[in-house]
C-alpha cells in the first residue's frame, strides 16, 4: 500500500489551507481557533464568570476577537507575560442593513459598503460568498458561510476603450456592487443565507455579513513554493500563533517562566478602536484579570507589566519583482528567506533596539533567519496593532509579520517556508528564548 510522505512544511501548509478554508470571517476565525485550542486541552472563560488563572490553557472569545492563555505551575514575583498578538480581520465587503437593491433593467444587487483599504480591482470578475454570523431571537449565535452567490462584473474592453492605457476608474459605490440575481423580484437574499446557515428568516434578529471570495487557497511555483489565497494579513500570523501553541500544548503545563497571551484583535483594518481591537481595552482585560486572579495587587500588576513583552504579528510587504524601486534601495526583504521584522523611525511599527534584540533571540533559538524592512523615504509607511499594543500597556512591543506580496488584494501571496518559521519563531519565544 502506498503513501505519501509529508515534509513538516508540507504538513503545515495542508493545515493552513484547511484553517483558512474554515475562517471565511473574524467571528469563525475566533470560533476555530478556540475550538482547536479546546481541543488540545484548553478551558473555556466566559467573560461573565470569575477569572480563571490556574495553572494550564484558557481561551476567551469576544465576537470576532479571541484571546489565550497559559499559565505556568508556579508563578514568582518576576513572572510577566509573553504575548503575541495578530488580528483576525481583512479588508472585505460588508453587506448593508438595505441588503439588496435592484436596477431598471432588472439586475439584482447586494448592497455593500467597502471593509479596510482593499485593492478594488482584485475584487473584480471573482465569484463572492456570504460569511459572518446571524444574532437570534432566542440568544444564539449562528455561524454562516454560503456557496458562490454573487460577482462584480468588469465592463468589457469593447465598451471602454481607455482602461488599460489609461487606467481603470472605479466608483466605490457605483462600480463595486455585486450582482447576485436577474429578473427575479421575489429573490429574498436573507432567506438565502438562512437555508446555508440551517435556520428560519422569521428567527434572525440582527447579522454582521462580509462578501469573501470564494475560490479556496492553493499552492504554486516551480516546486510548490508559493501560496496563494485572501485574507492572508493577517490570517498567516493567527495560524502561526495558534499551530505554535497547540505545539507546546502537546508538552504539558510549563513549570514556570511568564504567563504565555495569544491575542487576536479584531477590526485592525479599520483602526482598532473598538471593543475587540487593539485600541480598545480587550487585551489589558485580559492580563489584568489574570494578574488579579494570580493575588497580584495592583503595584504587582504593574510589576508584570514590567516585566512583560509582545511580539506584534501582522503581515509584511516582500519586495515585489515588478515594482522593486518602491522598496528602500538597501534593504529588499524576500519571500522565503524568513520572516520580516518591521522597522519605521516613526514609529509606526513599535520596533526598537530592545525589541530587535528579543526578535533575534527566538529567531536563533528556532533556527530560523529573519529580514528586515524599512520604508522607502518616498513612501508613507503604514501602521499596525504594535504601537497601539505599545502605547496603551507601555510594554516592550516588535512588530514583525510574514512577506506577502498583493497585500489586501482579494487573493495574496506568501512563501510555505516562511509561514512553518514564522510559527517556529512564536515557539520559540513563548519557550523563553
Amino acid at each position: 500500500m502506498g503513501y505519501f510522505d509529508y515534509s513538516e512544511t508540507d504538513v503545515h501548509t495542508i493545515d493552513y489551507q484547511h484553517f483558512l478554508l474554515d475562517s471565511p470571517s473574524p467571528y469563525h476565525v475566533a470560533d476555530l481557533v478556540a475550538q482547536r485550542l479546546v481541543d488540545a486541552g484548553f478551558t473555556r472563560q466566559d467573560e461573565t464568570e470569575p477569572w480563571d488563572a490556574s495553572p494550564g490553557g484558557h481561551v476567551m472569545v469576544r465576537g470576532g476577537a479571541v484571546a489565550a492563555w497559559v499559565v505556568p505551575t508556579s508563578v514568582t514575583e518576576q513572572t510577566g507575560f509573553r504575548i503575541v498578538g495578530a488580528h483576525t480581520d481583512s479588508p472585505v465587503f460588508h453587506v448593508k442593513p438595505s441588503l439588496t437593491s435592484s436596477t431598471a433593467d432588472g439586475w439584482g444587487q447586494i448592497d455593500v459598503e467597502v471593509y479596510g483599504g482593499m485593492i478594488w480591482n482584485s475584487w473584480l470578475d471573482r465569484e463572492l460568498a456570504v460569511a459572518g454570523r446571524l444574532m437570534m431571537k432566542d440568544g444564539r449565535t449562528v455561524l454562516v458561510r454560503t456557496g458562490a452567490l454573487a460577482r462584480i462584473p468588469q465592463l468589457a474592453i469593447h465598451l471602454d476603450r481607455g482602461v488599460n492605457p489609461e487606467g481603470l476608474k472605479l466608483d466605490p459605490q457605483k462600480h463595486l456592487h455585486p450582482v447576485w440575481t436577474v429578473d427575479n423580484p421575489e429573490a429574498n437574499f436573507m432567506a438565502e443565507v438562512a437555508k446555508y446557515a440551517g435556520v428560519s428568516v422569521a428567527d434572525i434578529a440582527s447579522h454582521d455579513l462580509i462578501l469573501i471570495p470564494q475560490q479556496g487557497p492553493a499552492t504554486f511555483g516551480e516546486s510548490g513554493q508559493f501560496f496563494a489565497a485572501g485574507q492572508q494579513d493577517n490570517l498567516s500570523s493567527v495560524h502561526a500563533g495558534l499551530t505554535a501553541f497547540e505545539r507546546l500544548t502537546k508538552a504539558g503545563t510549563p513549570t514556570d517562566g511568564d504567563v504565555r497571551i495569544f491575542m487576536c484583535f479584531n477590526h485592525e483594518e479599520i483602526g482598532s478602536a473598538t471593543r475587540e481591537g487593539a485600541a480598545g481595552p480587550i487585551l489589558q482585560t485580559v492580563l489584568e484579570r489574570t494578574a488579579y486572579a494570580l493575588g497580584r495587587d495592583a503595584d504587582g500588576v504593574a510589576r508584570m507589566f514590567a516585566a512583560s513583552s509582545c511580539i506584534s504579528a501582522d503581515a509584511a510587504h516582500s519586495v515585489h519583482p515588478n515594482y522593486a524601486e518602491y522598496h528602500d534601495p538597501a534593504t529588499h526583504p524576500v519571500m522565503g528567506r524568513g520572516p520580516v521584522l518591521k522597522i519605521n523611525a516613526n514609529q509606526r511599527y513599535a520596533t526598537d533596539g530592545e525589541g530587535i534584540a528579543l526578535w533575534n533571540r527566538a529567531c536563533t533559538a528556532a533556527g530560523v533567519p529573519s529580514q528586515d524592512f524599512v520604508s522607502n523615504n518616498a513612501m508613507p509607511c503604514g501602521s499596525t496593532i504594535g504601537p497601539i499594543t505599545a502605547t496603551r500597556l507601555g510594554i516592550l512591543t516588535v512588530d514583525v509579520g510574514v512577506g506577502l506580496l498583493s497585500m489586501h488584494s482579494a487573493r495574496e501571496m506568501s512563501h510555505v517556508d516562511d509561514l512553518i518559521g514564522m510559527s517556529k519563531v512564536l515557539e520559540a519565544y513563548w519557550l523563553g528564548a
